[in-house]
């Protein structure tokens, strides 16, 4: 340990005890019988627990008494609203019952059956058919030949689909199934988001009536709305070819791509049709952009105005354009999509999520951005795969932690769904309080601070790159995703940078082909300094060598923000500044220990701070430190 080291600094009073609102807002699954007592009996064990706030979710095992926005369950809301208030924690309102959002639990059909999911289907002609018989409800969109000389009719019409439902069909009361099937459920019907009166519905009988209902605890306790991977079609019975669609979508599809799509309608179903792949991916873009404008523009704008945050995620984990409506952007990790020591860590579009929402937040500017994680990873999630999975997400900047899930019962079938319970019917509740209290610490961190990275990754709004971003973290080199119309029309772009939101990438990485003369005035002094650096995905693989001359590109623009003397591609970084002090995140994602040496930009002599303990101790200049599998290790400069 170097003696000359002077006393070490004091560490921020945020740091030490941050406020509640960097608390963990675990979903809180309503799926049993409501006592008034017993939601204050578990509010109290979250206080206790170090758990400030909650998303009141009702779910599937609820009582046929208690229906969605019913007065019943919306009393229980206030119970439980009004108590969190108390005890000065924070609520979270869930605007679905149960998901995917944008139904209102099939109210939203109850009231125009008009607003039900539509969608375009297929219907070969014979040779003897002008035009398709229609039924009720169909239209017809298109008449078109197929390259193989078949005539196809486009039709729009109801798609029939569906969300899950709050209640099970059935007696449930009895004992737990012994081959632990689950009873039916509900299937209220699915409304069509992309009609924008079917969406006006879902904001008055949602939004709307909990602005009515609890109004004067907006922007107070209650904090934000959470809607939840809204679909384009709802969930499906079968696959029956529908793909998303409106009565006017072809209108809508022909405005945003500006050409004539009508003879393309076929290469949504056919592969053998020319260019099938393009024009499909042309059509998926115009309906998202449709779905932008109609849903998500809306709900944000609500909450805005309502002086609450939107937030919670679209289907997609890559997905990142809508989430430029959110107050609170956000992506979920469900399905063991990514997991520890895997390769899922850095490889497919699943491992993009974290940094998307965090992108999404630092050039929106934005406070907080979420990731509801957990979701379906199974009974055999375990501890330690739970905090390798968290600090995954906070070392790619993601600042608010939603667990999924704090069962309010685990009686008879309702523990086998979507396992598992991560909160009070967990093995580890009785030390949750250390993790929880670790997890606010590292979340203040993340907010209000600005992360030290010069490299952006140049996007659509969908279908993040992840080969590029995988050889960038496992050498250091942190990134944000940059929208290319956040580039185009916001972005102030010169020869040594490009500015946006308080940040400047000295390089921009891209996958496709761009063209100066379509760029913001400066970009092509920019290209001229090399620091637009091309990157052919067909030339890298998540099991192969780096791309030639690629990571050298890199290298001759920016520095990594933490160098060791030899390649360390388990390790990820995060540097930060917050408050005018400097402070780096490291995070072990491989299989063994790694003791190294390393030096940090910024940090002339760093001290590592127990994230527990709250002990600094100063990094000894020739042993390094050891960074153990899965430990998220803290470094601040000593002054």
């Amino acid at each position: 340990m170097d003696e000359n080291l002077t006393a070490l600094p004091q560490l921020p009073a945020g740091w030490i005890d941050p406020a509640a609102e960097f608390s963990l807002c675990p979903f809180w699954f309503w799926n049993d019988k409501l006592d008034e007592r017993e939601i204050c009996r578990q509010i109290d064990e979250f206080y206790e627990h170090g758990v400030y706030g909650f998303v009141i979710h009702p779910r599937l095992g609820l009582p046929s008494d208690t229906g969605w926005m019913s007065g019943r369950l919306l009393k229980m809301m206030r119970s439980a609203i009004e108590y969190a208030a108390k005890k000065g924690m924070w609520v979270v309102l869930y605007d679905e019952g149960m998901y995917p959002s944008g139904s209102s639990a099939g109210q939203v059909v109850a009231e125009n059956p008009e607003y039900a999911v539509r969608g375009l289907y297929p219907r070969e002609l014979t040779s003897q058919q002008e035009e398709p018989v229609l039924e009720a409800g169909e239209n017809l969109l298109a008449v078109v030949p197929r390259a193989n000389g078949q005539r196809l009719a486009v039709i729009d019409r109801p798609a029939d689909g569906f969300i899950r439902g709050l209640h099970y069909i059935g007696d449930v009361d009895q004992p737990r199934r012994s081959d632990k099937s689950t009873p039916p459920e509900e299937h209220p019907p699915a409304a069509d988001l992309l009609n924008p009166n079917a969406v006006q519905c879902f904001l008055d009988k949602v939004y709307c009536r909990y602005f009515q209902e609890f109004g004067q605890y907006f922007g107070k306790t209650i904090k934000a709305i959470f809607t939840d991977e809204p679909n384009l079609l709802g969930r499906r019975r079968q696959d029956d070819r529908a793909r998303p669609g409106t009565t006017d979508i072809l209108e809508h599809v022909q405005q945003y791509l500006g050409y004539d799509f009508t003879p393309h309608l076929p290469a949504l179903w056919y592969d053998d049709e020319p260019d099938a792949s393009l024009h499909r991916r042309n059509y998926d873009r115009a309906v998202r952009n449709r779905l932008e404008a109609t849903y998500y523009e809306p709900l944000g704008r609500f909450c805005q105005d309502h002086n609450i945050a939107l937030t919670g995620h679209p289907a997609e984990s890559d997905e990142i354009a809508p989430l430029r409506y959110f107050q609170w952007p956000g992506q979920d990790m469900v399905w063991r999509q990514v997991q520890p020591r895997h390769r899922s860590i850095l490889a497919g579009p699943h491992a993009t999520m974290a940094k998307c929402s965090s992108s999404a937040m630092v050039h929106a500017g934005c406070r907080r951005n979420v990731n509801e994680c957990f979701g379906a990873y199974g009974p055999k999630l375990s501890e330690e795969e739970m905090k390798f999975l968290t600090n995954w997400l906070i070392v790619r900047g993601v600042n608010l932690i939603v667990p999924h899930a704090f069962y309010y019962s685990v009686r008879g079938p309702r523990i086998d769904e979507s396992p598992r319970d991560v909160g009070m019917h967990s093995p580890w509740w009785s030390t949750y309080r250390q993790y929880a209290d670790t997890i606010r610490r590292l979340c203040w961190l993340n907010t209000d601070s600005r992360c030290l990275c010069s490299v952006a990754i140049l996007t659509e709004g969908d279908a993040l790159p992840w080969k590029a971003a995988k050889i960038l973290q496992e050498n250091q080199i942190d990134f944000h995703y940059l929208e290319i119309r956040d580039l185009l029309t916001r972005a102030r772009v010169y020869e040594h940078g490009i500015e946006l939101s308080g940040m400047r990438y000295t390089a921009l990485v891209t996958e496709q082909s761009v063209s100066p003369d379509k760029m913001p005035p400066g970009f092509s002094y920019f290209v001229e300094a090399g620091r637009l650096i091309y990157f052919d995905p067909a030339d890298s693989s998540d099991s192969c060598s780096y791309p030639e001359g690629f990571l050298e590109s890199i290298l001759a623009q920016v520095e990594p923000a933490v160098q060791f003397p030899k390649a360390q591609p388990d390790l990820r970084v995060r540097c930060i500044l917050k408050d005018d002090e400097h402070w780096c995140l490291i995070h072990n994602e491989g299989d063994h220990s790694i003791q190294t040496t390393f030096t940090i930009a910024n940090m002339a002599s760093p001290v590592c701070v127990d994230h527990v303990t709250l002990k600094q101790t100063p990094v000894p200049s020739e042993q390094g430190l050891c960074f153990e599998p899965g430990q998220i290790v803290v470094l601040r400069q000593h002054n």
